[in-house]
């Protein structure tokens, strides 16, 4: 593979040390020019590690223009905290530059739209950070679904829990009129919405956990509907043990899904339970355990999607309107929009 000179942008995003990790261990995919720290230009509320610049050693500290202004750079990741993503990732498409942006995707729906329309004016790489992209389980439940191997779906339940953070990370979901929902339920609006499309109705019930004020949305739940189905996800920020019993479970006329936990990278294999009703290619009818095998890295998988996505070896298989209705969708859920068909 051609190798991918890329930066990035921001170092206080929840999942920009994550990305720079996965990028330091791909050397003969992509070359790092250098790494933007924005904890003086960003505005918007961050939650930020005590190691913050662990992950960036070794590399290059410089200005956005500097970064801009590196001979031959190809693309960016745009790792500014969540309301300043959308307009970091303007300058960088007016620059002409590939992207991968981390989730969500802003409070304004209109500005994102001139995002994504400049950048497929511009015929550019655009990737949204939604880190269950690169899981093979629930690309394997996409595929399912999509090949009717699990009939007619009628029902989806996922949660995106957990209860770390302490009373820092609290706030900052006070931070948010959208709470929890907005932050982490995104990760599954963006599954559900490639599995089941354009919802019918969206209703969010956006609470506090016990303890605390109104103002902070730490547990949420949105109810999507369609003509013969729900879904319902949810997300709290106080559930003891949760990481690992985040789950997602989808029910269809031939069969069902549950994943639980969602992912591991402790050198365990991720597993799926799967029931099927008739038999379906590979698997007979009756009760099974899918082995997805031992996952090491959350973000290596789809970062390396987009190196072949620039260099032209695969197509994005997200389109820009697909990435342009799950926001909508997240808007709705977590209650800054009200939905309309």
């Amino acid at each position: 593979m051609k190798k991918i000179k890329i930066g990035q942008i921001g170092i206080c995003h929840e999942h920009a040390a994550g990305k720079i990790v996965s990028m330091k261990k791909m050397p003969d995919v992509f070359e790092i020019a250098g790494v933007v720290d924005d904890r003086e230009s960003s505005s918007g509320a961050r939650f930020l590690p005590a190691d913050l610049l662990t992950p960036y050693e070794g590399l290059k500290f410089m200005t956005e223009e500097e970064l801009f202004n590196v001979p031959g750079l190809q693309a960016v990741t745009v790792e500014v905290p969540n309301t300043d993503l959308v307009p970091v990732a303007i300058r960088c498409m007016k620059r002409g530059l590939a992207m991968h942006m981390d989730k969500p995707a802003g409070e304004d729906i209109k500005l994102f739209g001139q995002l994504l329309d400049g950048c497929k004016a511009r015929n550019l790489p655009f990737q949204m950070g939604y880190m269950f992209r690169g899981n093979p389980a629930m690309q394997w439940t996409m595929n399912a679904v999509r090949q009717g191997w699990l009939g007619e779906v009628f029902e989806i339940q996922a949660s995106m829990s957990h209860n770390y953070g302490g009373d820092e990370y609290q706030e900052y979901m006070g931070k948010f009129p959208g709470g929890i929902m907005f932050n982490l339920g995104c990760h599954l609006i963006d599954l559900v919405v490639a599995i089941m499309g354009r919802p019918q109705q969206i209703t969010p019930f956006l609470k506090s956990a016990p303890g605390f004020p109104d103002r902070i949305k730490n547990n949420c739940l949105t109810i999507l509907e369609y003509p013969h189905a729900t879904v319902t996800l949810r997300a709290c920020s106080r559930e003891v043990d949760s990481i690992s019993r985040r789950r997602f479970k989808l029910c269809g006329t031939n069969g069902s899904i549950e994943l639980c936990p969602l992912e591991r990278f402790d050198g365990q294999p991720l597993m799926m339970n799967l029931v099927l009703k008739e038999a379906i290619p590979g698997y007979a009818a009756g009760t099974h355990i899918v082995d997805f095998g031992i996952k090491l890295d959350r973000y290596e998988d789809q970062l390396l999607e987009l190196a072949k996505i620039i260099n032209g070896e695969m197509t994005n298989p997200y389109t820009y309107e697909h990435d342009y209705l799950v926001q909508e969708v997240v808007l709705a859920a977590a209650g800054y929009t009200t939905w309309s068909k």
